[in-house]
């Protein structure tokens, strides 16, 4: 009996059999473990009917309502590839956890390091020029209040505050986490940290309407295709922070991965979005405020489970980490 992922563990074709049955997809026939992905929460499944992705083993029990929630939205009122349908169940008799089971997006993964290793930097421009069109489109998914889905009532919880200071809230929050975990967090970081958010107070409101805003978007969460001449976006996944707020929030998750390869390749990304967006007064603060919070994101994660950053130097500051990411924006300061 193989086991598809740590998180998965062993699975029986049995169970993926079951799993058919019980959504009415054909027969099973083969499995595949996913060769990417941090958190071994997917398998490729190939049926009868077609080729689909089985995902498993929920972090939060509002994790796959969540996802379900925002994949109908943007297929009903969005141009966006998803998987849809995006097929729910809550019972955990057949694996001893919930699951879903969705199409297979078509299309390149980026995520797999191989298959985008063989690009040229001309794809990996228009990419992420295709990248910033399809955020675009996502955006256009807007919602009367800023909050976050309840699967209780099945519709959007407001924030108690406003978006920019839930945002605010998280960043004290995650700092707060990441000193629990260990000594690595200084004065000093938290000194520059408030010296940021002390720069973005002249802008604490959105200049926009709430919108979708998916919170990883990024190569690793989508799949591209060529068609003709140029590079589209062929499927949007893995939904779980989305929420309604500010959207411009969605940009900095790429950006700080193209900042690790090629700065070139985030200003591609910028750029085209705010061709097509405009940039409203106080985008650089809110830009700078986003960008501080995943990178204290990533930082919390990498502290609780590693006490250190994989691939960067030993005794690495938050500051030291974090500065050249949040400075980036400067750039689009108006001169």
């Amino acid at each position: 009996m193989p086991e598809y992922s740590k998180r998965l563990g062993h699975i029986h074709p049995e169970q993926f059999q079951a799993a058919f049955t019980r959504l009415q997809l054909g027969q099973f026939i083969e499995a595949e473990p996913v060769p990417f992905g941090m958190f071994g929460q997917n398998v490729f499944l190939t049926s009868t009917q077609g080729k689909f992705v089985l995902r498993g083993a929920p972090h939060y029990p509002w994790q796959f309502p969540t996802e379900q929630f925002f994949v109908d939205q943007l297929h009903t009122r969005t141009h966006a590839p998803v998987p849809f349908p995006y097929l729910f169940e809550p019972s955990t008799d057949i694996f001893g956890w919930s699951f879903v089971i969705m199409p297979r997006m078509p299309g390149l993964q980026l995520h797999h390091k191989l298959a985008a290793a063989r690009l040229a930097y001309k794809d990996r421009f228009e990419i992420a020029q295709a990248l910033a069109r399809m955020l675009v489109e996502v955006h256009k998914l807007g919602s009367e209040t800023e909050g976050k889905f309840d699967p209780d009532t099945g519709a959007i919880k407001p924030f108690e505050k406003t978006y920019l200071e839930w945002v605010v809230e998280n960043i004290h929050d995650k700092v707060s986490d990441s000193q629990g975990y260990n000594d690595h967090t200084t004065q000093s970081d938290l000194v520059w940290i408030e010296s940021v958010l002390t720069g973005c107070q002249p802008f604490s409101t959105p200049t926009c309407f709430p919108c979708a805003v998916l919170g990883d978007y990024g190569e690793h969460n989508v799949s591209v295709l060529r068609n003709g001449s140029e590079w589209q976006i062929s499927g949007v996944f893995d939904l779980m922070t989305a929420h309604f707020g500010d959207g411009q929030a969605d940009l900095a998750v790429q950006v700080r991965n193209y900042l690790k390869s090629d700065e070139r390749l985030a200003h591609a990304f910028v750029d085209e979005y705010l061709r097509l967006r405009g940039r409203p007064a106080g985008f650089v603060e809110q830009q700078k405020l986003h960008m501080l919070d995943r990178m204290l994101s990533f930082w919390r994660h990498w502290q609780k489970n590693q006490g250190y950053i994989p691939g960067e130097p030993p005794g690495l500051s938050f500051e030291q980490y974090a500065r050249s990411s949040v400075e980036f924006w400067d750039r689009y300061s108006r001169t």
